[in-house]
């Protein structure tokens, strides 16, 4: 007999379509991010109820507000504290941080990174617009280097940070990248997302058309994202260009653009992409990837197979109660030298 009880119901992008307005700006890329995220989320095989979603602060926290499942809008910054929390108390959550790469970079940096060292079973959104949107078009820690924005009228002097090298850095064991001008490829890469077990997190290239419009132009732009975008599958060679003769090779200790048909080249030489490994050399080389000498990556760079942090911790737990003398606190009440007093 089927315990119907236990069968979790077929949802739909109905099933997480708040009420009320989305009262991001007209164009703003967030929201082709959310139509996707609730593409995606039916596709996660878990029950509505046991969906959280936490943000921090900035255009891109607003998102609790805007999906129909349970929601923390926290503080700045501290949006990792609260979903690690969350995760670690019921391990049975499908827990979603969104985040944006002010919210995230800056004062959030520090909880972000061990985030992904720990690897919790926590799926990060990284709106990446490149500037701070919300309050009003100050520069962030992803915006390029000399750009001209309201604290940078001269041009900022400073290094841009890549999410993806900070992910590597910090042993993610998933990185993926996305793009706000095509829905397929993040409801694809969300999916994969939500598959993975441990922390997985996505950046996506998101326009802001009020205070950094066309930033991501030279990758999303219908007549440059052929020849500056590669879109990575596992187990398939990396490939691209508008005539898909173009590839990925080892060069020594680097990654090389050639031209198949060129040279000798042949398709077999091109490199086949293995999100797989732990070997996070090559992903870090193709997280590492920018315009103009190399195509940006896009799709799933990183999904590796890594110990999950709760379920050690919980493994621990298990493994501590079967071990101890006392087993609960009316044991040890019960325990020692017990003067009785009536």
């Amino acid at each position: 007999m089927i315990n119907v009880e236990s069968l979790t119901p077929i949802l739909t992008v109905e099933d997480f379509t708040a009420e009320g307005q989305v009262k991001w700006c007209p164009g703003c890329g967030g929201h082709a991010v959310l139509a996707s995220v609730k593409k995606a989320l039916p596709e996660a095989g878990v029950k509505k109820e046991n969906v959280v979603f936490v943000s921090g602060i900035g255009c891109s926290s607003r998102f609790p507000y805007y999906i129909n499942t349970y929601g923390f809008h926290s503080l700045h910054g501290r949006a990792p504290a609260i979903a690690s929390g969350i995760k670690i108390a019921n391990p049975e959550l499908s827990v979603w941080l969104v985040t944006g790469d002010g919210d995230s970079m800056a004062i959030g940096g520090n909880h972000f990174i061990h985030m992904l060292r720990r690897n919790i079973d926590v799926n990060i959104l990284l709106f990446n617009n490149k500037i701070y949107g919300l309050t009003k078009g100050q520069y962030s820690p992803t915006t390029p280097f000399g750009s001209v924005t309201k604290t940078s009228p001269d041009g900022t002097v400073e290094a841009p940070f890549q999410p993806g090298e900070l992910a590597m850095g910090a042993n993610a064991s998933f990185f993926a990248r996305a793009v706000d001008t095509n829905p397929k490829m993040m409801t694809e890469v969300f999916i994969a997302a939500t598959k993975h077990k441990g922390t997985s997190l996505v950046e996506v290239f998101e326009n802001c058309v009020i205070f950094n419009n066309k930033v991501h132009e030279m990758v999303t732009g219908k007549e440059f994202r052929d020849d500056n975008q590669i879109y990575l599958e596992h187990g398939k060679p990396m490939i691209f260009g508008k005539n898909s003769d173009k590839g990925l090779v080892l060069d020594g200790a680097g990654l090389k653009v050639v031209t198949i048909g060129e040279n000798g080249i042949a398709k077999g030489d091109i490199l086949v992409h293995d999100a797989k490994t732990q070997n996070i050399a090559i992903h870090f080389m193709l997280a590492k990837m920018s315009l103009p000498e190399f195509p940006v990556a896009m799709g799933v760079i990183r999904n590796a197979d890594t110990p999950v942090y709760e379920d050690m911790l919980y493994n621990q737990v298990s493994k501590a109660k079967s071990q101890a003398k006392v087993k609960n606190v009316g044991e040890l009440l019960k325990s020692g030298n017990i003067i009785r007093i009536d």
